[in-house]
C-alpha cells in the first residue's frame, strides 16, 4: 500500500534548478548506517539495465560527512563525492540515518534544505526520514517510516502527520518508505513515475521483486515489551483496551477513561503512536481476529462476536482492508502452511479464548508456544505490570536507539 497525496501548490509549481539535472541521483551516505537500506538506492540507480528496457539514471555517492564510513560489520566505505555535488542532483536519496536519538550534521541538512529549495526530489528511506524531519522537510507532511521507529519520528516531529501503516508515502517533491523492502517499493514507485509502468516493471523483474506490493506495515506490526514504558497515563488505558477486545467499545469510552475530551485524547494518542485512535483500535481487533483464525476452530462469526465487531460484515470489511483477504480465506491458506498434523493445543486453545476471557491480548506468545507468564507488579491502581508493558509496546513506546531495519 502507497499513499499519493496532492503535493501543495508551492510544491507542484517549483521548477527545477537549471545546475540540477533530472536524471542525477544523489546519495546521502552517513557512518554508522546500515549497508542493507544504503545498498538499495546504489543499486536502483546505480547500475546500466538499459538492455532490459530501464532508462539510465546517473549515480553520485555522496558522504554526508568526513570519511571513511563505518558500516555494518565494521565495513569502511569512502564515497567518491561531498556534498557539493548534491547541488547537480534532480533527485536526492537518504537511505538511513544511524541513530534515531542523535541529530544529523548541520551541513547535511544545509544541502537537503537547498536541494528542497531549487526544486530537488528528496527521499528518505527507513530511519533517512529523520534526517528528512530534522531538515524541516517533513513540517506539515504526511510521512512514514519503520514502525518500530514511526512513534519516536511522531513524538519528536508532532508537525510531521507519520503514518506508520503505509509502505511509503509520495507527497510530491518529499517521500518516505518504510524499513528495507518498502525501500525497493519506494524506488521502483519513482522508476514508474519517472519512466513508467513498463520500465518498473523491467526493473523489478531484474531485481526478482513484485512490481507492486500490497498491503501495508500492519502485518508486520508486534507487540514487543520494552524494558521501561514511563508513566504515561494512555498506557493504563491501552491496558484496559487490549483486555477487552471482545467487548463492543468506542474511542468516546477510551477517552473518558483517560479523563480526557475526544479532542484532547485524539490529539495526546496520535502524538504518541503516529495514529489515530480508532484506527489503532480496529487494527487492534484484526489482529485478534487473526490470532483466533489461527488457533481456534470458531466461526468467522463468532471471531467477529470475540473481537467487538458489531457484525461479522464490518469484521470482513476491516480485515480486507488490512490484510488484502477474506477472513476465510486467511485462514485456509494459514492451515495449508502448517505441517499436516500440526493441530492447535491446549495453549494454542486458551490464548484463542483469551478476548473471551479477558486475559491481555498483547500476552500471547508464538503460536505452538507457552504464554510468557504474568508479573503482577501493581503500581497506580493494580495495573499488571505485564499489561502496562504490553500497552506501551502496543501504542509503540518500543526502544530502539539505532537503525538496523
Amino acid at each position: 500500500m502507497s499513499h499519493d497525496s496532492t503535493a501543495s501548490p508551492d510544491a507542484a509549481a517549483r521548477k527545477l534548478s537549471g545546475r540540477r539535472r533530472k536524471e542525477i541521483v544523489a546519495v546521502l551516505l552517513f557512518s554508522g548506517g546500515p549497508i542493507f537500506e544504503s545498498s538499495i538506492p546504489l543499486s536502483v540507480f546505480g547500475i546500466d539495465r538499459q538492455d532490459a528496457g530501464v532508462p539510465r539514471y546517473r549515480l553520485l555517492v555522496c558522504a554526508g560527512e568526513e570519511g571513511p564510513l563505518r558500516t555494518t560489520g565494521g565495513l569502511e566505505l569512502t564515497a567518491p563525492h561531498g556534498l557539493e555535488a548534491i547541488s547537480r542532483a534532480g533527485t536526492v536519496v537518504v537511505p538511513a540515518w544511524r541513530s534515531i536519538t542523535s541529530p544529523p550534521p548541520e551541513e547535511a541538512l544545509d544541502a537537503l534544505r537547498r536541494a528542497h529549495e531549487e526544486g530537488a526530489r528528496i527521499v528518505g528511506l527507513c530511519t533517512g526520514a529523520f534526517v528528512l524531519a530534522a531538515a524541516g522537510l517533513l513540517d506539515g507532511r504526511p510521512a512514514t517510516t519503520h514502525w518500530m521507529y514511526a512513534p519516536t519520528l511522531a513524538k519528536r516531529y508532532p508537525s510531521v502527520h507519520v503514518d506508520p501503516r503505509e509502505l511509503f508515502v509520495d507527497d510530491g517533491d518529499v517521500l518516505t518508505s518504510a524499513g528495507t523492502a518498502a525501500g525497493i517499493d519506494l524506488c521502483l514507485h519513482i522508476v514508474r513515475t519517472d519512466h513508467g509502468n513498463e520500465a518498473a516493471g523491467a526493473l523489478a523483474r531484474r531485481l526478482v521483486v513484485p512490481p507492486r506490493r500490497s498491503g501495508g506495515q500492519e502485518r508486520y506490526l508486534d507487540r514487543s515489551l520494552p524494558e521501561e514504558i514511563g508513566a504515561d497515563p494512555l498506557a493504563e488505558v491501552v491496558a484496559w483496551a487490549l483486555e477487552h477486545l471482545h467487548e463492543q467499545f468506542d474511542v468516546e469510552t477510551l477517552a473518558a477513561r483517560a479523563y480526557m475530551s475526544r479532542r484532547t485524547f485524539d490529539r495526546r494518542f496520535r502524538s504518541l503512536t503516529g495514529s489515530a485512535p480508532l484506527q489503532w483500535l480496529i487494527t487492534q481487533r484484526v489482529l485478534q481476529a487473526q490470532r483466533l483464525l489461527e488457533t481456534s476452530d470458531y466461526s468467522v462469526d463468532e471471531v467477529a462476536g470475540r473481537c467487538g465487531f458489531r457484525s461479522p460484515v464490518a469484521l470482513r470489511g476491516h480485515f480486507r482492508r488490512q490484510l488484502g483477504s477474506s477472513p476465510a480465506a486467511y485462514r485456509a491458506a494459514y492451515r495449508a502452511r502448517r505441517p499436516q498434523g500440526d493441530k492447535p493445543g491446549e495453549t494454542e486453545t486458551a490464548v484463542a479464548q483469551s478476548g473471551q476471557q479477558g486475559a491481555p491480548a498483547g500476552l500471547s506468545g508464538p503460536v505452538g508456544g507457552p504464554p510468557p507468564a504474568l508479573a503482577y507488579e501493581h503500581r497506580d491502581g493494580g495495573v499488571p505490570m505485564q499489561s502496562r508493558r504490553a500497552a506501551a509496546g502496543a501504542v509503540g513506546l518500543l526502544p530502539g536507539p539505532r537503525s538496523g531495519s
